[in-house]
């Protein structure tokens, strides 16, 4: 079996959460068994030690993107920024807002979590419409940083937000891929 295959079958589909028609991809039973683990870091860490792919600094969006982006930096040896939803950083920060499906979220970055010109890796667990991506893109760049990849565990291109994504000029990197939403 090869690594996309094994970490898609230990993702949980909860069907109808958190509305009716949703298909929830939950990502938890792959932090819970060990060895699964092990090999969902491992894919990224591979990736991101070769030359020109390794970065200065990883970013994670909340919540999920901490889990992996934290593990994934202390693998490789750098430091790790949490892009958190407004409110949670107690020193001054830059915001971004962004468009949900029903209303609109914050998030926001303290405004010394990385330094210009630095290469950033933006990781989160799952890509469904691309804001909470974007959004976490904006707010490093307005710091000056250069955003080398976004990463997700799932993309679930049928969102749009791959796509959304890739015509903003990010470049993705994704493990698992559902086609229905």
């Amino acid at each position: 079996m090869d690594t996309s295959a094994y970490l898609k079958a230990h993702i949980r589909t909860v069907p109808d959460w958190p509305a009716p028609g949703v298909q929830f991809r939950d990502i938890t039973p792959l932090l819970q068994d060990p060895k699964v683990f092990r090999v969902l870091i491992d894919v990224f860490v591979h990736r991101y030690m070769a030359r020109g792919q390794r970065p200065d600094v990883v970013a994670g969006l909340d919540a999920r993107g901490f889990i992996i982006g934290a593990v994934l930096a202390y693998e490789l040896g750098i430091g790790f920024v949490p892009i958190r939803k407004k409110g949670k950083l107690p020193y001054t920060t830059v915001q971004e807002s962004y468009e949900l499906e029903y209303g609109s979220a914050t998030v926001e970055l303290h405004t010394d979590a990385v330094q210009k010109g630095e290469r950033v890796l933006l990781i989160d667990d799952l890509i469904a419409t691309g804001g909470t991506m974007l959004a976490g893109k904006r707010l490093l760049e307005k710091l000056g940083a250069q955003v080398l990849e976004g990463a997700a565990i799932v993309a679930l291109p049928g969102l749009g937000g791959v796509q959304r994504l890739r015509d903003s000029g990010l470049a993705l990197h994704t493990l698992v891929e559902f086609d229905d939403a």
